[in-house]
């Protein structure tokens, strides 16, 4: 974040596939995503120090009304959205909110702004609820 355009030209794997080094370009214009004009980043990573990150649970609460189905189905009842909340164990973040309290908000980049649960968190091992939703700019191809 605030960095440079980074480009992906190759890795290194060990013997067993995984992949051990990335070999990257970076254009130096881009600098804090500024001095350039006309392209756009096709995707941005996050990076979280494997080795001194923290695993936690994330719920991703989403509207509970299936709004594509419409409010009420044909019986009058309402058209519940089954993935009106997604629970995502194994997160990572950064160690230093791993003792996070109650109500802290955090907002983590492109996902949006979460808030530590008051009734399922235990010292140092927070579970992060989503409060705020970032709008997407995805937008659904024509259909022809």
């Amino acid at each position: 974040m605030h960095a440079y355009f980074v480009t992906c030209t190759g890795c290194d794997k060990d013997e067993n596939g995984r992949i051990t080094a990335v070999h990257c370009t970076y254009d130096p214009e881009t600098k804090q995503g500024t001095g350039f004009e006309g392209r756009k980043v096709k995707g941005t990573i996050h990076w979280v120090k494997a080795d001194t990150a923290v695993k936690v649970t994330a719920r991703l609460y989403n509207n509970i009304v299936d709004e594509e189905k419409g409010v009420y189905d044909e019986n009058g009842n309402v058209n519940l959205n089954p993935d009106s909340l997604i629970t995502m164990e194994n997160c990572y973040i950064e160690p230093s909110i791993r003792d996070a309290e109650a109500y802290e908000s955090f907002q983590f980049v492109r996902n949006g702004f979460f808030c530590v649960d008051s009734k399922d968190s235990r010292p140092g091992a927070p579970v992060f609820n989503r409060v705020v939703s970032l709008k997407s700019s995805f937008k659904l191809p024509a259909q022809s």
